[in-house]
């Protein structure tokens, strides 16, 4: 009867201090969150097409590719003398191996000495339409087609423009 006594004890407190450790369960969980370096452009050369000739009865372009390698069309050479040539380049930087998009102008800009204008239009980039970063960084560089009227006029001409990089989700 006492090991009979001693069991039907044991028993009652193993229920009770089981019943009594359920009740207390607990779990815990952890936030994290990670900030990440957001993507930025800075630019690196300006683009220049150098010195353009062209005929007084006919006009053309010059068109510059992302590589700054410029090909005449139309009554338009490029003189011996080219003059400062490039085409734009710019450093986009972020985090790891973001990808990022490219925006173009899609419009024609114009080149304005305030006496005398041009258009640049069908602007490509290398990388085209979509870029990917290495280690954080990469060199995105833009080449345009210059339009040169018959006889310009002579005098250095400018324009500016954005060139735009978005995060790709």
């Amino acid at each position: 009867m006492k090991n009979r006594t001693l069991m039907i004890t044991t028993v009652f407190a193993l229920l009770v201090s089981a019943s009594g450790s359920f009740a207390q369960s607990t779990a815990s969980a952890t936030a994290t969150a990670t900030i990440v370096t957001p993507i930025s452009i800075t630019k690196t050369i300006d683009m220049n097409f150098g010195n353009v000739a062209v005929q007084a009865s006919t006009g053309g372009t010059v068109i510059m590719n992302p590589a700054g390698v410029r090909t005449p069309t139309g009554g338009v050479t490029l003189p011996a003398i080219a003059g400062t040539v490039a085409a734009a380049s710019f450093s986009v930087d972020g985090q790891g191996a973001y990808t990022y998009s490219i925006t173009l102008p899609s419009t024609a800009v114009t080149l304005t000495n305030g006496a005398n204008s041009m258009t640049a239009n069908a602007f490509t980039s290398n990388p085209s339409g979509t870029g990917a970063l290495t280690a954080g960084n990469q060199v995105l560089n833009v080449g345009a087609t210059l339009n040169v009227a018959a006889a310009q006029a002579s005098g250095r001409l400018c324009f500016r423009h954005s060139v735009q990089c978005d995060r790709k989700l």
